[in-house]
């Protein structure tokens, strides 16, 4: 695909120059020749043709993020796993909240 853009960037290119350097020709017109012959349809079929492996990469994306979910899932409902696997020693919220200097947070009468 990349072939056929550089390809025809090439030609519109070349006519950018012949109009150019024409007696009646202007550089102004070689600028618009080269964006409305060129850059534009080519910005254009090149997103068209990379839309099926744009939704492709979201798919796969998406197909990673429910895996990764699923495992998490499993992982919290397996019995055989540690219940605290951090580094600090299980204990009552009150003992944390005391470690942390923060008051626990209650209703009020």
């Amino acid at each position: 695909m990349y072939l056929i853009v550089i390809a025809w960037i090439y030609v519109v290119l070349m006519m950018s120059v012949a109009e150019a350097t024409n007696s009646t020709g202007t550089v102004l017109g070689a600028l618009v020749t080269f964006v409305l012959y060129g850059v534009a349809p080519v910005l254009l079929v090149v997103y068209l043709m990379g839309a099926p492996a744009r939704s492709k990469a979201i798919k796969k994306r998406e197909a990673g993020e429910r895996a990764r979910h699923a495992a998490s899932a499993s992982a919290a409902a397996n019995p055989s796993s540690p219940p605290d696997a951090g580094s600090h020693a299980s204990g009552s919220a009150e003992a944390v909240a005391l470690e942390a200097s923060v008051a626990p947070v209650r209703k009020e009468p």
